[in-house]
Protein backbone atom coordinates (compact mmCIF):
# COMPACT_ATOMS: atom_id res chain seq x y z
CA UNK A 1 0.00 0.00 0.00
CA UNK A 2 1.19 3.56 -0.82
CA UNK A 3 2.08 5.67 2.21
CA UNK A 4 0.90 8.34 3.69
CA UNK A 5 1.23 11.94 4.62
CA UNK A 6 -1.14 14.62 6.28
CA UNK A 7 -3.05 16.78 4.90
CA UNK A 8 -5.33 19.89 5.38
CA UNK A 9 -9.10 19.28 4.69
CA UNK A 10 -9.77 23.00 5.21
CA UNK A 11 -7.05 23.51 2.46
CA UNK A 12 -8.58 21.02 0.02
CA UNK A 13 -12.10 22.38 0.37
CA UNK A 14 -10.80 25.85 -0.61
CA UNK A 15 -8.61 24.66 -3.27
CA UNK A 16 -11.24 22.46 -5.22
CA UNK A 17 -13.02 25.01 -7.04
CA UNK A 18 -10.17 26.80 -8.31
CA UNK A 19 -8.37 23.41 -9.26
CA UNK A 20 -11.26 22.33 -10.66
CA UNK A 21 -11.48 25.30 -12.74
CA UNK A 22 -7.65 25.72 -14.59
CA UNK A 23 -8.36 23.81 -17.49
CA UNK A 24 -10.04 25.96 -20.15
CA UNK A 25 -12.87 24.47 -22.62
CA UNK A 26 -13.10 25.72 -25.99
CA UNK A 27 -16.62 27.47 -26.29
CA UNK A 28 -17.14 24.87 -29.10
CA UNK A 29 -16.65 21.85 -27.19
CA UNK A 30 -19.79 22.92 -24.75
CA UNK A 31 -23.01 21.54 -24.93
CA UNK A 32 -25.69 23.09 -22.96
CA UNK A 33 -28.86 20.65 -21.75
CA UNK A 34 -31.86 22.77 -20.82
CA UNK A 35 -35.68 22.43 -20.19
CA UNK A 36 -36.70 25.61 -21.36
CA UNK A 37 -35.33 25.11 -24.83
CA UNK A 38 -32.49 27.91 -24.33
CA UNK A 39 -29.93 25.37 -24.61
CA UNK A 40 -29.07 22.80 -27.98
CA UNK A 41 -31.10 19.83 -26.35
CA UNK A 42 -33.63 19.43 -23.91
CA UNK A 43 -32.18 16.13 -22.19
CA UNK A 44 -29.03 14.68 -20.87
CA UNK A 45 -28.46 11.51 -22.66
CA UNK A 46 -29.15 13.22 -26.07
CA UNK A 47 -26.25 15.63 -25.46
CA UNK A 48 -24.11 12.20 -24.35
CA UNK A 49 -24.95 10.51 -27.63
CA UNK A 50 -23.82 12.95 -29.72
CA UNK A 51 -21.27 13.97 -27.69
CA UNK A 52 -16.97 14.09 -28.98
CA UNK A 53 -14.19 13.07 -26.85
CA UNK A 54 -13.38 16.41 -24.66
CA UNK A 55 -16.58 17.78 -25.08
CA UNK A 56 -18.44 19.43 -21.64
CA UNK A 57 -21.57 19.32 -21.33
CA UNK A 58 -23.50 21.90 -18.84
CA UNK A 59 -26.59 21.34 -17.59
CA UNK A 60 -28.84 23.93 -16.64
CA UNK A 61 -30.92 24.24 -13.10
CA UNK A 62 -34.05 21.59 -13.42
CA UNK A 63 -35.78 18.55 -12.41
CA UNK A 64 -34.67 15.75 -15.38
CA UNK A 65 -36.81 12.74 -15.15
CA UNK A 66 -34.14 10.17 -17.57
CA UNK A 67 -32.32 7.34 -17.53
CA UNK A 68 -28.52 8.50 -17.71
CA UNK A 69 -26.03 6.46 -19.38
CA UNK A 70 -22.43 7.27 -19.96
CA UNK A 71 -20.41 4.35 -22.11
CA UNK A 72 -18.19 4.17 -24.98
CA UNK A 73 -17.13 7.79 -23.91
CA UNK A 74 -13.93 9.41 -23.44
CA UNK A 75 -12.84 12.22 -22.07
CA UNK A 76 -16.15 13.78 -21.31
CA UNK A 77 -17.10 16.39 -18.21
CA UNK A 78 -20.98 16.64 -17.22
CA UNK A 79 -20.98 20.24 -15.25
CA UNK A 80 -24.20 21.25 -13.38
CA UNK A 81 -25.34 24.68 -13.18
CA UNK A 82 -25.12 23.90 -9.34
CA UNK A 83 -25.60 20.91 -7.47
CA UNK A 84 -28.86 22.18 -5.12
CA UNK A 85 -30.51 23.41 -8.42
CA UNK A 86 -29.66 20.15 -11.01
CA UNK A 87 -31.54 16.81 -9.82
CA UNK A 88 -31.46 13.46 -12.00
CA UNK A 89 -33.77 11.54 -10.74
CA UNK A 90 -34.08 8.62 -13.55
CA UNK A 91 -37.62 6.89 -14.67
CA UNK A 92 -37.65 3.49 -15.84
CA UNK A 93 -34.32 1.62 -15.24
CA UNK A 94 -32.49 0.73 -11.94
CA UNK A 95 -30.08 3.19 -11.49
CA UNK A 96 -30.19 7.06 -12.38
CA UNK A 97 -27.21 7.51 -14.16
CA UNK A 98 -24.44 4.84 -14.86
CA UNK A 99 -21.45 4.99 -16.31
CA UNK A 100 -19.67 2.42 -18.25
CA UNK A 101 -21.98 -0.74 -19.10
CA UNK A 102 -20.73 -4.09 -20.41
CA UNK A 103 -18.96 -5.51 -22.27
CA UNK A 104 -18.26 -1.54 -22.82
CA UNK A 105 -16.70 0.86 -20.86
CA UNK A 106 -15.84 4.61 -20.42
CA UNK A 107 -12.82 6.62 -19.83
CA UNK A 108 -11.88 9.92 -18.19
CA UNK A 109 -15.36 10.80 -16.83
CA UNK A 110 -16.06 14.06 -14.73
CA UNK A 111 -19.17 14.75 -13.07
CA UNK A 112 -19.77 17.30 -10.74
CA UNK A 113 -22.30 19.92 -9.26
CA UNK A 114 -25.53 18.75 -9.44
CA UNK A 115 -27.82 15.88 -7.33
CA UNK A 116 -28.97 12.37 -8.42
CA UNK A 117 -31.84 10.50 -6.72
CA UNK A 118 -31.98 6.88 -6.45
CA UNK A 119 -34.58 4.67 -9.05
CA UNK A 120 -34.97 1.46 -7.93
CA UNK A 121 -32.63 1.62 -4.89
CA UNK A 122 -29.21 2.20 -7.10
CA UNK A 123 -28.71 5.76 -7.62
CA UNK A 124 -25.02 5.85 -8.89
CA UNK A 125 -23.97 2.33 -11.13
CA UNK A 126 -20.22 2.72 -11.96
CA UNK A 127 -18.79 -0.15 -14.18
CA UNK A 128 -15.86 -1.26 -16.59
CA UNK A 129 -14.45 2.37 -16.67
CA UNK A 130 -11.46 3.79 -15.97
CA UNK A 131 -10.41 7.74 -14.23
CA UNK A 132 -14.15 8.57 -13.34
CA UNK A 133 -14.39 11.59 -10.91
CA UNK A 134 -17.89 12.51 -9.55
CA UNK A 135 -16.92 15.83 -7.51
CA UNK A 136 -19.11 18.39 -5.94
CA UNK A 137 -22.61 15.97 -6.15
CA UNK A 138 -25.08 14.55 -3.99
CA UNK A 139 -26.16 11.11 -4.03
CA UNK A 140 -29.43 9.72 -2.54
CA UNK A 141 -29.06 6.13 -2.89
CA UNK A 142 -26.77 3.73 -3.60
CA UNK A 143 -23.52 4.44 -5.17
CA UNK A 144 -22.16 1.19 -6.13
CA UNK A 145 -18.37 0.86 -8.34
CA UNK A 146 -17.79 -2.44 -9.85
CA UNK A 147 -14.77 -3.49 -12.04
CA UNK A 148 -13.79 0.08 -12.60
CA UNK A 149 -10.28 1.11 -11.85
CA UNK A 150 -8.99 5.06 -10.96
CA UNK A 151 -12.61 6.61 -9.47
CA UNK A 152 -12.34 9.59 -7.61
CA UNK A 153 -15.39 10.84 -5.58
CA UNK A 154 -14.75 14.00 -3.45
CA UNK A 155 -16.21 16.75 -1.36
CA UNK A 156 -19.80 14.88 -1.99
CA UNK A 157 -22.72 14.27 0.01
CA UNK A 158 -23.73 10.71 -0.19
CA UNK A 159 -27.12 9.61 1.96
CA UNK A 160 -30.03 8.37 2.47
CA UNK A 161 -29.68 4.95 1.11
CA UNK A 162 -31.79 1.98 2.62
CA UNK A 163 -28.30 -0.31 1.63
CA UNK A 164 -24.83 0.81 1.50
CA UNK A 165 -23.67 4.59 0.35
CA UNK A 166 -20.85 3.72 -1.37
CA UNK A 167 -20.41 0.15 -2.38
CA UNK A 168 -16.64 -0.83 -4.39
CA UNK A 169 -16.81 -4.33 -5.43
CA UNK A 170 -13.41 -5.70 -7.35
CA UNK A 171 -12.71 -1.87 -7.80
CA UNK A 172 -10.29 0.43 -7.43
CA UNK A 173 -10.75 3.89 -6.34
CA UNK A 174 -10.51 6.52 -3.39
CA UNK A 175 -12.81 8.82 -1.55
CA UNK A 176 -11.71 11.95 -0.53
CA UNK A 177 -13.51 14.87 1.70
CA UNK A 178 -16.84 13.10 1.32
CA UNK A 179 -20.13 13.68 3.83
CA UNK A 180 -21.27 10.29 4.11
CA UNK A 181 -24.33 9.51 6.42
CA UNK A 182 -28.05 8.09 7.03
CA UNK A 183 -27.23 4.97 4.91
CA UNK A 184 -27.89 1.33 6.35
CA UNK A 185 -23.58 0.86 5.41
CA UNK A 186 -21.78 4.05 5.09
CA UNK A 187 -18.67 2.38 2.80
CA UNK A 188 -18.33 -1.36 2.03
CA UNK A 189 -15.17 -2.64 0.30
CA UNK A 190 -15.47 -6.13 -1.23
CA UNK A 191 -13.67 -8.83 -3.62
CA UNK A 192 -10.17 -7.42 -4.96
CA UNK A 193 -11.27 -3.92 -4.25
CA UNK A 194 -8.29 -1.65 -3.03
CA UNK A 195 -9.57 2.02 -2.11
CA UNK A 196 -7.93 4.87 -0.48
CA UNK A 197 -10.49 6.87 2.27
CA UNK A 198 -8.91 10.37 3.12
CA UNK A 199 -10.52 13.04 5.12
CA UNK A 200 -14.26 12.10 5.29
CA UNK A 201 -16.99 12.22 7.91
CA UNK A 202 -18.97 8.96 8.12
CA UNK A 203 -21.62 9.49 10.59
CA UNK A 204 -24.86 8.24 11.51
CA UNK A 205 -25.26 5.03 9.65
CA UNK A 206 -27.18 2.46 10.94
CA UNK A 207 -24.93 -1.04 10.69
CA UNK A 208 -21.38 0.41 10.07
CA UNK A 209 -19.14 3.41 8.82
CA UNK A 210 -16.45 1.55 7.47
CA UNK A 211 -16.68 -2.49 6.18
CA UNK A 212 -13.58 -4.13 4.34
CA UNK A 213 -14.45 -8.17 3.30
CA UNK A 214 -13.09 -10.57 1.17
CA UNK A 215 -9.78 -9.99 0.35
CA UNK A 216 -10.63 -6.38 0.30
CA UNK A 217 -7.30 -3.43 0.71
CA UNK A 218 -7.93 -0.05 1.83
CA UNK A 219 -6.32 2.71 3.59
CA UNK A 220 -8.25 5.58 5.86
CA UNK A 221 -6.39 8.46 6.72
CA UNK A 222 -7.57 11.27 8.71
CA UNK A 223 -11.46 10.48 8.85
CA UNK A 224 -14.47 11.14 11.43
CA UNK A 225 -16.52 7.87 11.61
CA UNK A 226 -18.74 8.48 14.51
CA UNK A 227 -22.43 7.66 15.43
CA UNK A 228 -22.51 4.39 13.72
CA UNK A 229 -23.66 1.56 15.49
CA UNK A 230 -19.76 -0.17 14.56
CA UNK A 231 -17.27 2.40 13.06
CA UNK A 232 -14.93 0.06 11.29
CA UNK A 233 -15.40 -3.69 10.35
CA UNK A 234 -12.25 -5.63 8.92
CA UNK A 235 -13.19 -8.81 8.02
CA UNK A 236 -12.35 -12.33 6.40
CA UNK A 237 -8.64 -11.47 4.51
CA UNK A 238 -9.02 -8.05 4.38
CA UNK A 239 -5.88 -5.45 4.58
CA UNK A 240 -6.37 -2.41 6.11
CA UNK A 241 -4.01 0.26 7.11
CA UNK A 242 -5.70 3.15 9.87
CA UNK A 243 -3.93 6.07 10.73
CA UNK A 244 -5.29 9.56 12.19
CA UNK A 245 -8.74 8.65 12.02
CA UNK A 246 -10.95 9.76 15.00
CA UNK A 247 -13.62 6.46 15.72
CA UNK A 248 -15.87 7.88 18.26
CA UNK A 249 -19.46 7.76 19.94
CA UNK A 250 -20.19 4.54 17.75
CA UNK A 251 -21.80 0.84 19.62
CA UNK A 252 -18.56 -0.41 19.18
CA UNK A 253 -15.03 1.13 17.55
CA UNK A 254 -12.64 -1.03 15.51
CA UNK A 255 -13.63 -4.64 14.79
CA UNK A 256 -10.78 -6.81 12.88
CA UNK A 257 -11.03 -10.69 12.00
CA UNK A 258 -8.49 -13.18 13.48
CA UNK A 259 -7.64 -13.36 9.83
CA UNK A 260 -7.48 -10.02 8.85
CA UNK A 261 -4.28 -7.77 8.70
CA UNK A 262 -4.45 -4.39 10.01
CA UNK A 263 -2.02 -1.85 10.91
CA UNK A 264 -2.90 1.06 13.39
CA UNK A 265 -1.05 4.29 14.29
CA UNK A 266 -2.28 7.98 15.78
CA UNK A 267 -6.17 6.77 15.98
CA UNK A 268 -8.25 8.23 18.31
CA UNK A 269 -10.84 5.59 19.70
CA UNK A 270 -13.25 6.20 21.89
CA UNK A 271 -16.98 4.88 21.78
CA UNK A 272 -19.80 4.04 23.64
CA UNK A 273 -18.91 0.05 24.08
CA UNK A 274 -15.71 -1.75 23.22
CA UNK A 275 -13.65 0.00 20.99
CA UNK A 276 -11.68 -2.53 19.59
CA UNK A 277 -12.64 -5.92 19.53
CA UNK A 278 -12.85 -9.39 17.44
CA UNK A 279 -16.32 -9.84 15.23
CA UNK A 280 -19.45 -11.49 16.60
CA UNK A 281 -22.84 -11.23 18.30
CA UNK A 282 -21.98 -9.52 20.56
CA UNK A 283 -18.21 -8.45 19.31
CA UNK A 284 -15.95 -10.13 21.90
CA UNK A 285 -13.60 -7.23 23.38
CA UNK A 286 -9.99 -7.31 22.27
CA UNK A 287 -7.91 -4.08 23.62
CA UNK A 288 -4.68 -5.94 22.83
CA UNK A 289 -5.70 -4.60 19.69
CA UNK A 290 -5.06 -1.09 20.22
CA UNK A 291 -1.83 -0.06 18.93
CA UNK A 292 0.74 1.83 21.17
CA UNK A 293 -0.43 5.16 19.22
CA UNK A 294 -3.61 5.04 19.54
CA UNK A 295 -5.19 7.44 21.69
CA UNK A 296 -8.33 7.20 23.92
CA UNK A 297 -8.82 10.98 25.15
CA UNK A 298 -12.08 12.59 24.85
CA UNK A 299 -11.56 14.29 21.83
CA UNK A 300 -13.28 17.44 23.24
CA UNK A 301 -16.28 17.41 20.35
CA UNK A 302 -18.17 20.53 19.50
CA UNK A 303 -21.40 19.38 20.04
CA UNK A 304 -21.88 15.82 19.61
CA UNK A 305 -26.10 16.00 21.14
CA UNK A 306 -26.59 18.20 18.04
CA UNK A 307 -24.72 16.05 15.91
CA UNK A 308 -21.57 18.64 15.67
CA UNK A 309 -18.73 16.58 15.50
CA UNK A 310 -15.95 18.94 14.76
CA UNK A 311 -12.63 19.51 17.22
CA UNK A 312 -13.22 22.04 19.78
CA UNK A 313 -10.53 24.62 20.27
CA UNK A 314 -8.98 23.09 23.51
CA UNK A 315 -8.97 19.18 21.94
CA UNK A 316 -6.23 17.08 22.40
CA UNK A 317 -6.23 15.41 19.30
CA UNK A 318 -3.66 17.79 17.57
CA UNK A 319 -0.07 17.23 16.54
CA UNK A 320 0.11 13.78 16.86
CA UNK A 321 2.39 12.19 14.82
CA UNK A 322 2.84 13.49 11.52
CA UNK A 323 -1.17 14.92 11.51
CA UNK A 324 -1.63 18.55 12.31
CA UNK A 325 -4.83 17.17 13.43
CA UNK A 326 -6.36 13.67 13.80
CA UNK A 327 -9.99 13.01 11.72
CA UNK A 328 -11.62 14.96 9.07
CA UNK A 329 -12.16 18.52 10.52
CA UNK A 330 -10.29 21.11 11.67
CA UNK A 331 -10.51 22.06 15.36
CA UNK A 332 -12.42 25.39 15.41
CA UNK A 333 -10.86 28.51 16.61
CA UNK A 334 -10.90 30.28 19.80
CA UNK A 335 -13.20 32.71 18.67
CA UNK A 336 -16.21 30.50 17.20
Amino acid sequence: MAGFRAVSHGALLLLAPFLLALEPVPPSAVSVVSHDGTGGYTEIQQAIDDAKPGATIFIKAGDYREDVVVHSKNRLKLVGEGRDRVIIHGLKRVGAFRVGKWPYGANDIEVRDLTIVENGGLAVGIFNGSRIVLSNVRVSGLLYVQQATAVRIEYSVIMTSETTGVSFADAEGELNGNDIRNNDYGVTIAGKSSVRLVGNLIQDNLVAGVVLQGGAKAELLRNTIVKNDAGILVLDKSEAVLAGNVVGANKSGIQIAPQARVQLSFNAVRNEGADYARPGSPPEPAPDLKAETDLSLDPHFVNPAAGDYRLGADTPLVHRGAFEYLGALPPVRTSE
